[in-house]
């Protein structure tokens, strides 16, 4: 559920839920009816005015894209691609719209933060707090224990310097066509410094790292993986983070929030209607130095997000909340992405047929392909990083064919924006 301000002084104020008919799954049936009813119980306010905006297929990400219908933005972020899916539910919405991007970002702690946890001697907190995290939120284990520990504690004894380095040697000895073979962006400590196999940390010993190569990087070709390292291995003799941030958990942190920042910030741009004001209260200055207040080994614990706005909403009257709110299932989310893909899968293969990204040197054409037909079949390929390639595409695309700009020149009056095309 989302709130609107009302625009005239005694009206209701507005709240728009987001109802997604297009995935069909046992699963995301029951969590939508389940999201629906808790929306509704929270609606029963009469303070709040309810409206439910409903969404078929033409409302999943990656159906309907276009290059030359979409709005370009100052940059390219994976938002571009579910822009339809958000436009739809904004445009209930009235002149002010409130949404709660960010609130993970904001008051979960990163996985990271078990290192700083090692680095500050809180030995008891981070026992307990490895035993909740491997369970995850939906109950199943993993990792073991004593193989998140010592991931925490490696990450604690490696240096910034360090670590940066040995991201960019990863990416320098990566293979050009990662997808079809062994995945080196997983686990930063999937090998151990003696060469032995280390043990399996799970899907978190990926977050256990001073960095790492972003979900996309697995398709780059190899020259610009190399370009990649060099640049890093440069920042890393160059910087040094000082203060709160010179630890690893910190660090990962705040790049996770600037990231996530920067991608509300086009997603604002894409879904941009005239008479509406986009609100993200979790990313107000205020409130994001108030997280950082928050204990450590308060936030790092599953489900913490919910129950801390509990207790904020409470300090200020609110108290009557459905069991379950504050905690959306991500699974709806991913199922929407990939039955999208599937959906859409006959255009984005088009798309990438002579794609502007390959003409760059950036990747190449087939592989995109074939990660595009293996993430259709439900292979485990990361969404997020289709989502990336296929934004930065689109946007390359409107930004070369984009006609008029502040610098158009009399006698030529449909300049494209970038005349030489986009070079290597």
């Amino acid at each position: 559920m989302h709130g609107t301000g009302a625009t005239l002084a005694g009206e209701r104020l507005l709240a728009v839920t987001f109802n997604d008919l297009a995935t069909g799954g046992e699963h995301a049936r029951v969590a939508r009816i389940a999201e629906l009813e808790r929306a509704r119980a929270i609606a029963e306010n009469p303070r709040l005015h309810h409206v439910v905006v409903t969404g078929g297929v033409e409302t999943l990400p990656f159906v309907g894209l276009d290059p030359e219908g979409m709005r370009l933005t100052d940059e390219p972020a994976p938002s571009l691609v579910s822009a339809a899916r958000h436009r739809a539910r904004l445009a209930a919405g009235s002149a002010d719209h409130l949404v709660g991007h960010g609130a993970r970002e904001v008051l979960d702690a990163h996985p990271a933060r078990l290192a700083d946890l090692v680095l500050g001697r809180q030995r008891r907190h981070l026992v307990r707090t490895i035993m909740a995290l491997r369970h995850g939120d939906g109950g199943h284990s993993v990792a073991g224990p004593l193989a998140l520990y010592r991931a925490a504690r490696r990450l604690a004894r490696t240096s910034y310097r360090e670590g940066v380095t040995g991201v960019a040697v990863r990416l320098r000895h990566a293979a050009p066509d990662a997808a079809d073979t062994v995945d080196p962006f997983a686990d930063p400590f999937g090998v151990a410094p003696t060469g032995r196999r280390a043990p399996d940390a799970g899907p978190l010993g990926a977050s256990l790292s001073w960095a790492l190569p972003g979900p996309a990087a697995r398709w780059l070709t190899g020259e610009t993986l190399a370009e990649v390292s060099f640049r890093l291995e440069a920042a890393a003799t160059r910087s040094r983070p000082a203060g709160r941030d010179s630890h690893p958990g910190a660090q990962r942190a705040r790049a996770a929030l600037v990231r996530r920042a920067a991608d509300h910030r086009v997603l604002e741009q894409a879904v941009e209607l005239h008479h509406q004001r986009l609100h993200a209260p979790f990313y107000d200055n205020a409130v994001v130095r108030a997280g950082r207040l928050l204990p450590e080994t308060l936030r790092i614990q599953p489900g913490a997000r919910p129950e801390i706005l509990r207790e904020v909403l409470a300090g200020a009257g609110v108290r009557a909340l459905p069991p379950g709110w504050g905690a959306p299932a991500r699974a709806l989310q991913t199922e929407a992405t990939r039955l999208g893909l599937r959906t859409a899968l006959g255009d984005l293969i088009d798309l990438f047929d002579a794609p502007l990204l390959a003409d760059a040197g950036l990747v190449e054409a087939r592989v995109v392909r074939r990660a595009l037909r293996a993430a259709a079949e439900e292979e485990p390929v990361p969404l997020e990083g289709i989502a990336e390639l296929v934004s930065t595409e689109l946007w390359l695309r409107r930004l070369t064919t984009r006609r008029g700009s502040c610098w158009t020149t009399e006698g030529n009056r449909e300049p494209r924006a970038v005349a030489g095309g986009v070079t290597r």
